[in-house]
């Protein structure tokens, strides 16, 4: 097993110093709600061989020993929701701290839930009339489909089924839009990629759906769910301040996309596997090789994006431009410190949280992992300390 940096404290930011000057992390505007945890300040220690203009990342490790935590939300006190794909435990964690990290709490554990392979207790999501209606929407699976479903007193409803179950193309992603509607990221399911084109699949799209899991008004297709087509296994969805949707698209056999996903767009798989001169298909916005990215999550704040990648066991860091374009080089974080990297969500007061998945197949668990991990900028940016 290779050694891994187990402390919470800096990681080099160096290169992304021209990427991130004048758009650096900041708090959220006054529509997001909730208050961030009381935390105490990242520990960030000197860094040798930089030049005295390069930017540091702090890293405080907020909790550990979990097992495989796999969909991260916020609730509006500031504490967290966290599902474990394989325990099919649904956790708090926060807003009580202590010198350990975060207070976490098991809030619920859905018997309905049949892990195995990559599928289990995946996305969830937080009502936008919580405070009234307390209610979590989650993402799973069961023996023979994937599921929405809507999570209140303790009993899971199935709003959408029939979403293709696989051993590892399951999807998962699941967050509201900023136009208030519930968008689901499913996974093809086939080896070949059979369902992604098909009008009529739910695999392989982008979903876009009520609350009631119906389809949302102003769809491409009228009484259809679907939202975008042509994904493999999307497993991350964001928006940015102007509400642009960026998705993953993970386990592609050549590449790893980011892509920014407009209405009724069509992204290629598999007629395409990265970029494709094909006019009728949109080409990721950046793609890399799947031994580098596979990357699940995704957050977007201010003008950049970042997300995590399991097999390349990193996360990258975009400068996004107004028009949708990559400025720069994306740069490389956590390169090979943390293992595995999952999750990835803004948080309330704008920093990032991400998970390890350590605690799976391909895996080399530490003895604290699975881990959730908060990061900010160490001048500032990237939230409040």
């Amino acid at each position: 097993m290779r050694s891994r940096s187990r402390r919470a404290a800096v990681a080099t930011v160096g290169a992304v110093l021209v990427l991130t000057t004048g758009c650096s992390f900041g708090p959220p505007g006054p529509d997001q709600a909730g208050e961030p945890p009381n935390l105490s300040r990242p520990s960030a220690a000197p860094t040798s061989g930089q030049d005295s203009g390069d930017r540091e990342a702090a890293l405080t490790v907020l909790a550990k020993d979990l097992e495989v935590p796999w969909g991260i939300a916020f609730l509006p006190d500031g504490s967290a929701v966290v599902t474990e794909r394989d325990t099919a435990r649904v956790l708090k964690v926060g807003p009580e701290s202590d010198a350990e990290g975060l207070k976490v709490s098991e809030l619920d554990r859905l018997d309905e839930v049949r892990a195995s392979g990559d599928g289990g207790l995946l996305g969830i999501a937080v009502s936008p009339d919580y405070d009234t209606d307390k209610t979590l929407y989650v993402y799973y699976s069961t023996d023979r489909d994937n599921r929405v479903g809507k999570l209140a007193g303790g009993k899971l409803q199935p709003i959408l089924t029939g979403i293709p179950r696989s051993p590892d193309q399951n999807g998962g992603a699941l967050a509201f839009g900023p136009d208030g509607f519930l968008y689901v990221g499913t996974g093809d399911g086939t080896p070949t990629g059979t369902l992604a084109q098909n009008p009529k699949s739910l695999g392989g799209k982008i979903l876009r759906i009520t609350t009631a899991g119906k389809p949302a008004t102003g769809n491409p297709v009228k009484n259809s769910t679907v939202w975008s087509s042509g994904h493999r296994n999307v497993q991350g969805l964001a928006w940015d301040g102007d509400g642009r949707l960026f998705a993953t698209d993970t386990t592609q056999p050549l590449t790893s996309e980011l892509n920014v996903v407009a209405k009724g767009g069509n992204y290629g798989w598999p007629k395409a596997d990265g970029d494709s001169t094909d006019t009728k298909l949109r080409n990721p916005m950046v793609f890399w090789p799947s031994t580098e990215s596979a990357c699940g999550g995704v957050a977007a704040v201010d003008s950049l994006v970042a997300t995590t990648c399991l097999v390349g066991e990193r996360l990258y860091l975009l400068s996004v431009t107004a028009n949708g374009t990559v400025l720069g080089t994306p740069q490389e974080l956590l390169s090979e410190e943390y293992g595995r990297l999952r999750a990835l969500v803004a948080a309330p007061d704008g920093s990032l949280w991400l998970s390890t998945s350590n605690q799976e197949d391909g895996g080399e668990p530490g003895p604290e992992d699975d881990r959730l991990i908060r990061l900010v900028f160490s001048d500032g940016g990237a939230g409040r300390s």
